[in-house]
């Protein structure tokens, strides 16, 4: 076990799961061993975890339901942190929502629902973490979380807290100013309107079948790969490129999404990395679009 291992084992900061496999804890089921997993149940635990890893320069990563993440076949060095327990709580009051930076994104949609809350039927089919969902700006059918954006605590670099308001946030398509720190959110509120949970209930029963008809949802997959340029969408050029089907070793172009790429078992990160690469040529040879991933490649190549 390396040294760094060994003193935080002394400390309050959660379970560590020395060489834990990435593809665990990702949708595309693709990932080399993490150094270490570290899972803290608490504010305290994750602020001590971090002030440890900041002060002994020990490099770390965030992951949630691994939704939006290609690692590497080498793994991830340093520490892989996932938040439970207490950061993964569901709180109500009226109107608002509060939940911890660990809970699932489609369980609060649920929640809401049930509570007869508008305003999430959209976070259904989004299989990430709020905290994941805060960092992108997650949205679909029109809507995304800018919308319903109250405020997020956040746990900086170094361990301190803090809280950033809309207003701090600098949301835009698939974007927040968390793309430019680091840091990780440990708690989001929002703010519902009132609503008719039939109606709720019907629009959140239409969305998924209308994913389930359209999306690869069967196979590993990490829904859409690349943003849609302005104006139009990736999956259209990329169907209109002929590359519907094509495939790189166990990575193939969703024939029924075709901004989908699937593992059809054996994948690798390379796999999907040369694919995209292609992908991204092709489309910019024919069509002179620079398509921007939607999705993270972290860890070595």
């Amino acid at each position: 076990m390396q040294q760094w291992i060994s003193k935080l084992s002394e400390q309050e900061v959660g379970a560590i799961i020395p060489n834990e496999p990435m593809s665990k804890y990702t949708t595309w089921k693709i990932g080399g061993p993490a150094d270490a997993m570290i899972v803290p149940e608490n504010n305290q635990q994750l602020a001590c975890l971090i002030t440890q890893l900041y002060e002994g320069q020990i490099p770390w990563l965030i992951v949630g339901k691994g939704s939006n993440m290609l690692v590497s076949d080498k793994g991830v060095r340093g520490a892989v942190i996932r938040l439970s327990g207490e950061l993964e709580e569901i709180r109500f009051s009226d109107n608002e929502v509060v939940a911890g930076g660990g809970a699932s994104f489609v369980r609060l949609s649920i929640m809401a629902g049930k509570q007869g809350l508008t305003g999430l039927e959209y976070a259904g089919g989004i299989p990430g973490t709020v905290g994941g969902a805060v960092y992108m700006n997650a949205g679909a059918h029109g809507s995304d979380v800018s919308r319903i954006f109250k405020s997020a605590e956040i746990v900086l670099e170094n361990g301190e807290l803090a809280t950033y308001t809309a207003e701090d946030m600098d949301f835009s398509y698939r974007h927040s100013i968390l793309h430019e720190r680091r840091c990780i959110v440990t708690r989001a509120s929002f703010s519902l309107d009132k609503g008719e949970r039939l109606e709720i209930g019907a629009a959140m029963a239409a969305f998924k079948d209308r994913r389930r008809k359209t999306q690869p949802l069967k196979q590993p997959c990490a829904g859409s790969v690349f943003r849609n340029p302005q104006g139009d969408h990736t999956a259209r050029l990329i169907e209109a490129a002929g590359l519907k089907g094509h495939r790189i070793g166990g990575a193939e172009v969703s024939n029924l999404h075709a901004n989908f790429i699937v593992n059809t078992g054996q994948a690798t990160a390379e796999d999907v990395l040369t694919l995209m690469e292609q992908i991204k040529d092709t489309i910019a040879s024919k069509f002179q679009i620079a398509l921007v991933p939607e999705v993270f490649f972290v860890g070595e190549r």
